[in-house]
């Protein structure tokens, strides 16, 4: 990556209040006119995030770590970006215009999710859709949604593209239903779709049955990673700044320490991804759970490790400190904990037969 600075963002904001409301459109407009940068400079070269599997995936980790350390929100947008044009080249997909700005809303939590039927024109997606980062600034979206046939992925035209027609623009964002401050920036609010036109992409369950299902987990993984670098360069700073001193040495070691082990397990991964792109020999399951699981470890130690060394002063003092740590406290909850290790667990002993 060269030259472009991203995420100048530095306040926590509110936590209530009337400006709470304004404060959040504000950061998720911020993030957006950012997002809007790194496309640009996608299209012209002066980001550069090759695709997962090319012999160049080590550049594409270190490229979405360098993002996430300035912004977690903005390489939320990133890398949802990012992974929808490598999910278009893997399954055939249309092609992606140079200025479009695309997300993949893929989260299905319990509870009323997204269909898809067939209409007189094409397929047509109804139902509500959780946790859509860019849900007012992607101008196309991936999605998935339950078919008569089983899960399927679609490429729609969102409300927030220029010259959306009637279709796309019963696709909307519902107000106020991010009420989180860490990742407010992301801008991962739920969408309500009414008879939106959508473009199937591969077959029934291809989005998750593919191998870059399990490569661009450890993307994300990487966006963790580069959070958990943004965290640390507070203790860094502090030990500088005190001269000598047996705790926060001690904290500043256990954390170099951790960061040094997940940086080199990330680029482990992405030796063994551009190995075998096409999962031949059938570990990219257990890689990615094993990495994320490592890199997820690492970044909750460096929150506590930081936040012992350092105390309450710079989460009360230092915007950008706070938004840092707050905004990786809620990414790497996309980790999904003991289940995670269960699945590991089971395919470690042979056990699971899916």
């Amino acid at each position: 990556m060269h030259g472009t600075a991203y995420g100048a963002r530095s306040s926590a904001g509110p936590s209530h209040g009337p400006g709470r409301a304004a404060w959040m459109d504000e950061v998720r407009e911020e993030a957006a006119a950012d997002f809007a940068q790194c496309v640009a400079d996608l299209a012209s070269g002066a980001l550069d995030l090759p695709l997962p599997g090319g012999g160049r995936t080590a550049d594409r980790f270190r490229a979405l770590a360098s993002v996430a350390r300035r912004d977690l929100s903005l390489v939320r947008l990133v890398e949802g970006h990012a992974d929808a044009l490598a999910i278009l080249a893997e399954l055939g997909g249309p092609e992606a215009g140079p200025r479009e700005r695309w997300g993949v809303w893929a989260a299905e939590p319990p509870g009323q999710g997204l269909t898809a039927s067939r209409g007189d024109h094409g397929w047509v997606l109804d139902g509500l859709k959780r946790y859509c980062s860019g849900a007012h600034s992607c101008t196309r979206a991936l999605v998935t949604a339950t078919a008569e046939d089983g899960r399927r992925l679609f490429a729609v035209t969102t409300g927030a593209a220029p010259g959306a027609g009637p279709g796309a623009g019963r696709c909307r964002p519902v107000e106020g239903s991010w009420q989180a401050l860490g990742m407010a920036a992301s801008d991962s609010a739920d969408v309500v779709f009414e008879d939106v036109p959508g473009v199937p992409v591969g077959g029934v369950e291809a989005y998750v049955d593919r191998p870059g299902f399990q490569h661009g987990g450890i993307g994300v993984a990487a966006c963790w990673y580069g959070g958990a670098r943004a965290v640390a360069d507070l203790l860094g700073r502090t030990a500088a700044r005190r001269g000598p001193d047996p705790l926060t040495d001690a904290h500043l070691g256990a954390v170099d320490m951790r960061l040094h082990a997940a940086a080199a397990v990330l680029a482990r991964a992405a030796a063994e991804i551009d190995a075998d792109p096409g999962d031949a020999g059938g570990t990219a399951r257990r890689r990615s759970l094993r990495v994320r699981a490592f890199v997820e470890s690492v970044c909750a130690d460096v929150l506590t490790h930081v936040g012992r060394a350092t105390g309450a002063e710079p989460l009360c003092h230092d915007p950008s400190h706070t938004r840092h740590a707050t905004d990786l406290a809620v990414y790497v909850r996309q980790h999904h904990g003991e289940r995670n290790l269960a699945e590991l667990g089971r395919l470690v002993a042979g056990t699971d037969q899916r």
